[in-house]
């Protein structure tokens, strides 16, 4: 009796069954840009902005029909961002980014994938759509 799939995926159409012994790994791709945007984000033009967007959005959709999407999202800017210290007896709540400096977190995708390779095939790809450096990262396991 072989192994019965736990997931079944949507590659280019087909449909393929990925079993306990495929063994896939999630990573991070952030991708990082000015944490003080300007009028259009990061992008020079409106027109250059829904360009990156147009392609960004057909890009998730490879993704998804590729079987490697579970997650993403793009953040508002720093200027948002509140930072909560628990450690001691009252949480501290300070607003503004936890790190002062140039460029800040501005949105993410997390991807299962057979490996590094692809990931970073994927992050090049992802890059050129949002028309921003995208750092790769390994996840140490999930919850």
């Amino acid at each position: 009796m072989g192994t019965a799939p736990f997931v079944v995926l949507m590659n280019g159409g087909r449909r393929t069954a990925r079993t306990e012994e495929m063994k896939m790994t999630q990573y991070l791709m952030a991708v990082h840009g000015p944490a003080e945007p300007g009028e259009f984000g990061s992008y020079g033009s409106r027109e250059e902005m829904e360009e990156s967007f147009a392609e960004t959005g057909a890009f998730n959709d490879r993704l998804k029909a590729d079987g490697y999407w579970l997650f993403a999202g793009g953040l508002k800017e720093v200027s948002t961002a509140t930072v909560v210290d628990g450690q001691g007896e009252t949480p501290v709540v300070t607003d503004g980014p936890y790190l002062e400096t140039k460029e800040a977190l501005g949105g993410f995708w997390v991807i299962d994938v057979p490996d590094l390779d692809v990931a970073l095939k994927l992050a090049a790809e992802a890059s050129k759509a949002c028309r921003g450096k995208v750092e790769v990262r390994p996840f140490d396991g999930l919850a």
